[in-house]
């Protein structure tokens, strides 16, 4: 957090900002709280020559001193106090426009000056990735501000309009599939997942670092969505379920409120499964995409509680989630659903639940698709043989137990 040091590979100086987490006060003063954004910013920087300076939003204009050079960038757009921040270092520009669901979307790339051949090869994945996006989510947030990636010397950072970079130009996360699908290597990680969080992070913001899975659940499922968007659902299905190796159940996703913490290193992974396995008790994909928007619309520019989104979610679909966003948001736990087979019948049940939990389930019965619907006690259903294999749609972010013969 604060101020990275650093060169590059050539010895010259390489310094960047990132304070997620530790709060933006650790390298300037402010009011340091993530329910308040300003609604707009004027940044100017002072560097030495012939470095280059790069912050958020638009350059403005430059002035030019005898052994310095002053940059200054302006954000016309709300913004939270971690979106923002300073990039120095030997850069090169280049940029192209996007024709977007707004109009034109002016695209400004700044890398370091060895790395510009890499660069125009790599930030291809930019105009996919918008297209993609906009297409799940509606349109870039932050037309005014144009979209910018810039190369850092660290992995990565969601700065709003100033979106850093230093993925080694590789596909995948440093050239790992962190779904262990062969898709993550389909696509550049960072590019897609830090630029997903233009949607959900810059343009809807929680109120409180608790509820941080609203930036990074739903970021992480942009990862299966891009992936869909592209390359068909089955494959976005592969990419999500295989990034559940990476799912601890360690502890609850939500963290205590009011004290700046932060839950499970789930709210990734779990969090984009949870998303996904919403979707398939919708089973209307247009209705999860009009969703997807609607919301993006009407917390445009907002900071948001998870509550708010939660109950936003329920009332849009018309479903009662309560128990299912406790169950998978502020318990650690996995759904079970316990089944025994006996004398022609399929008993089952849902265990390692909150209170109240239900929710219908797709499962495959010696292949044949059947739709149950547990409780907390045993429900069961007539079947004309006793079923050698039972299986849940792996689509569901649930374990399945046989408890036949217990």
């Amino acid at each position: 957090g604060g101020f990275s040091w650093k060169t590059d590979s050539l010895g010259n100086p390489f310094v960047a900002t990132s304070n997620q987490g530790i709060g933006a006060s650790i390298w300037w003063p402010c009011k340091e709280h993530p329910a308040d954004e300003v609604d707009s910013m004027t940044m100017r920087i002072e560097v030495p020559k012939p470095w280059k300076e790069v912050s958020n939003g638009r350059l403005i204009k430059t002035i030019e001193k005898e052994k310095t050079t002053v940059f200054e960038w302006f954000v016309s757009n709300p913004i939270n106090n971690y979106g923002v921040n300073i990039n120095i270092g030997n850069y090169v520009n280049f940029s192209e426009t996007y024709d977007g669901e707004k109009g034109k979307l002016f695209c400004d790339y700044w890398v370091l000056e060895h790395h510009l051949p890499q660069a125009k090869q790599q930030f291809r994945d930019v105009p996919k990735m918008l297209e993609a996006f906009e297409y799940w989510f509606g349109p870039y947030p932050f037309y005014e501000d144009s979209y910018k990636l810039v190369e850092a010397p660290y992995l990565g950072m969601e700065h709003q309009s100033s979106v850093t970079y230093g993925n080694g130009y590789k596909n995948g996360y440093r050239g790992r599939d962190l779904s262990l699908s062969g898709w993550g290597l389909k696509f550049d990680f960072i590019i897609i997942h830090e630029s997903g969080h233009e949607w959900f992070a810059n343009n809807i913001t929680y109120k409180d670092r608790a509820d941080m899975w609203i930036h990074e659940g739903f970021t992480a499922y942009s990862e299966c969505l891009y992936v869909e968007y592209h390359h068909g659902k089955e494959a976005g299905a592969e990419y999500v379920i295989g990034t559940r190796s990476n799912i601890q159940n360690d502890k609850p996703i939500i963290a205590p409120y009011g004290v700046n913490a932060a839950g499970s290193g789930d709210m990734y992974y779990k969090g984009s499964n949870m998303l996904h396995t919403l979707r398939q008790w919708v089973g209307n994909d247009t209705l999860w995409r009009q969703l997807l928007i609607d919301m993006n619309r009407d917390f445009y520019h907002r900071t948001v509680t998870s509550e708010e989104i939660e109950n936003y979610i329920s009332g849009k679909l018309g479903l009662k989630l309560e128990a299912f966003f406790d169950q998978y948001l502020r318990d650690s736990r996995l759904p079970i659903l316990e089944y025994r087979i006996y004398d022609k019948r399929l008993a089952y049940r849902w265990t390692h639940t909150v209170p109240g939990f239900t929710m219908p389930i797709t499962a495959y019965i010696d292949g044949k698709r059947t739709v149950l619907n547990p409780g907390a006690i045993w429900r069961s259903v007539n079947l004309d043989h006793n079923p050698e294999d039972v299986r849940v749609d792996k689509n569901y972010y649930v374990a399945t137990l046989n408890v036949t013969g217990k």
